[in-house]
């Protein structure tokens, strides 16, 4: 098996005080690099970095809202001033949206699932990249979705964050292949984890959507979209670039 040739890079991770970013945060740790974790939740950020550092790695915290500009200058400062670089750049969080069709959608969640599935990963994206273009090398890693591949796999504005995040994919890709920096991303389909959707079963898009869920198949495990990120982060993934990786047990081949 090829050396991953993630110890001793700093690795960030968002989203990961639970779920796919928790388990990605553990695994890139496993594999010997330093982890900052950025999350809302204080409480899930700081037990992800004590679990890492009593497995004798090195991992540290930074809470907040990452739509905010001042966070995400935390963020990228942090791992620069504090663990030494930013080598890795996995824009894992997110939020679902109410499964809401077009002509339900309100202004609020529309922003909302925009402002923080879309634009926030851009803005830290934007941030990280001096850093990496400085160093010649890094690897960008996003966690897109089966819904990044579809529309039949949530509602409408999730929906286009998600082909939003393949597109920026893509667009990252090309620009900077020549810099030595490689951006990908998982879609994952349906995860056990406790993200959770508030939608109202009897309106239009959590109906229209609900008669596809029977093509979902097995949920996958956390850990099982971590392996994915950390091997399109590592130098096993040397010459993949601009991939949307789907991680669905055969879902996007229904």
């Amino acid at each position: 098996m090829a050396d991953s040739g993630l110890s001793a890079r700093t690795v960030v991770v968002t989203g990961a005080g639970s779920g796919i970013g928790r388990a990605a945060a553990l695994r890139f740790a496993q594999e010997g690099a330093k982890v900052l974790v950025a999350d809302l939740n204080a409480e899930g950020a700081k037990e992800t970095v004590a679990e890492i550092e009593k497995a004798g790695g090195t991992a540290v915290a930074v809470v907040g809202d990452l739509s905010l500009p001042e966070v995400v200058t935390e963020v990228v400062s942090t791992a620069v001033d504090t663990l030494g670089g930013l080598d890795v750049l996995v824009n894992n969080a997110g939020i679902m949206d109410r499964m809401s069709a077009a002509a339900d959608i309100d202004d609020a969640e529309w922003e909302r699932v925009l402002r923080i599935n879309l634009t926030a990963p851009f803005q830290l994206t934007r941030a990280a990249l001096p850093h990496m273009l400085k160093a010649g090398k890094g690897a960008i890693v996003f966690t897109a979705s089966e819904a990044s591949l579809r529309g039949s796999a949530a509602g409408t504005a999730y929906t286009v964050s998600k082909h939003g995040i393949a597109g920026l994919t893509k667009s990252l890709a090309v620009m900077y292949r020549d810099q030595g920096i490689r951006t990908n991303a998982i879609a994952p389909g349906g995860t056990a984890t406790a993200i959770k959707v508030d939608a109202q079963a009897d309106a239009h898009g959590p109906a229209v959507i609900g008669s596809y869920a029977k093509n979902i198949g097995r949920p996958a495990k956390p850990e099982e979209q971590a392996a994915a990120i950390v091997f399109l982060a590592s130098d096993a993934a040397s010459n993949i670039n601009g991939v949307i990786l789907p991680v669905d047990n055969g879902w996007s081949a229904v």
